[in-house]
């Protein structure tokens, strides 16, 4: 993809609060934007910033919480302002920022009847797809090379966080999730992990920190570590970046598993695949595993189950998972 004459070239701010995955999906945005040659800024909340920070296509990075923000953004004269948020709060700033606006469309009538009636108008058409239609008739496309997630320069992990050797093959299991009925039981994972030869690093928060304690006391042998609250961000994607297969929940740390292109098997209960936000260019051998027992979604954050007051994603099986693993690990 060529560069555009300099008479084209714009300062355009990208806006895109929240959170950690979404964040990461409007990478290939700024990859296209900034070697078309443009300047590009981009707006975050300040809880997300290290989903971006450290992305070499950002110019000036702001942040939500910062004082005088409108005012700093009227004085940059924007040239373009994409909206990826898209709502009250980023009406708000956006307003009489710039000219030429773009806005995504977010398909929240598709994504009701897709939820509502089962009735699929989305045609699996994913965000970053969406994304892109917000720029068209600007000579910007799409390059097709994925997601980006880039760590710091200076970046080093304590290799003592891990308790084990990250040179030698493991599995990195992402748990947690923003709700409850999106993650797979912890008996799920206990069952599968005691079949497994290979180790299982447990990724999460804080918020996972007890239930990555409780999984790596029942299973039998010392194949499992706990690092859920333990790492930062970056610390966190250094170990997906690392692993011979990563297994996750529909969370962020399945988004930047995917900027790496990694073997990715996950796990879709009470959101599925469907509403657009499923791993974008994974590794060619990665699987969605989704609940046999609700196809459609439950909801569209994953915060309410149709068939199971404990999340449909239970009924996701063990003897599936394991096998999925051997598929992409036969030595595990």
């Amino acid at each position: 993809m060529g560069t555009i004459s300099q008479d084209k070239r714009k300062k355009i701010l990208i806006i895109r609060f929240s959170a950690i995955g979404d964040v990461v999906l409007t990478s290939p945005i700024l990859r296209v934007l900034k070697t078309s040659g443009h300047e590009v800024h981009y707006l975050v909340k300040h809880q997300f910033k290290s989903a971006i920070q450290n992305n070499q296509y950002i110019d000036k990075l702001f942040t939500l919480e910062e004082a005088v923000l409108k005012k700093r953004l009227r004085f940059e004269n924007y040239g373009m302002v994409i909206d990826l948020q898209n709502n009250l709060k980023s009406l708000k700033i956006r307003s009489g920022l710039s000219k030429d606006i773009r806005i995504v469309n977010k398909e929240n009538l598709k994504k009701l009847v897709l939820v509502r009636a089962g009735l699929d108008l989305l045609n699996r058409e994913h965000i970053v797809d969406r994304y892109f239609k917000a720029i068209e008739n600007t000579g910007v496309k799409n390059d097709g090379k994925g997601l980006d997630f880039y760590l710091s320069d200076d970046f080093k992990i304590a290799l003592n966080k891990t308790e084990y050797s990250i040179e030698q093959a493991y599995i990195a299991w992402v748990i947690g999730a923003s709700y409850p009925k999106k993650t797979l039981p912890s008996e799920h994972i206990i069952q599968t992990c005691n079949v497994l030869k290979i180790p299982v690093m447990l990724l999460g928060g804080v918020q996972d920190e007890k239930k990555g304690a409780d999984i790596v006391s029942a299973v039998i042998g010392k194949n499992v570590h706990n690092l859920c609250g333990k790492l930062s961000l970056e610390e966190s994607a250094f170990m997906v970046k690392k692993a011979n297969l990563v297994l996750s929940n529909d969370t962020g740390l399945m988004h930047i598993a995917a900027a790496y292109q990694k073997d990715i098997i996950s796990f879709w209960g009470c959101t599925k695949p469907s509403l657009g936000m499923f791993p974008y260019k994974p590794g060619g051998r990665s699987k969605e595993m989704i609940s046999p027992s609700q196809m459609a979604p439950c909801s569209k954050l994953g915060n309410r189950c149709k068939s199971d007051k404990n999340g449909c994603i239970q009924h996701i099986r063990v003897s599936d998972i394991i096998l999925e693993i051997k598929k992409v690990l036969p030595e595990a």
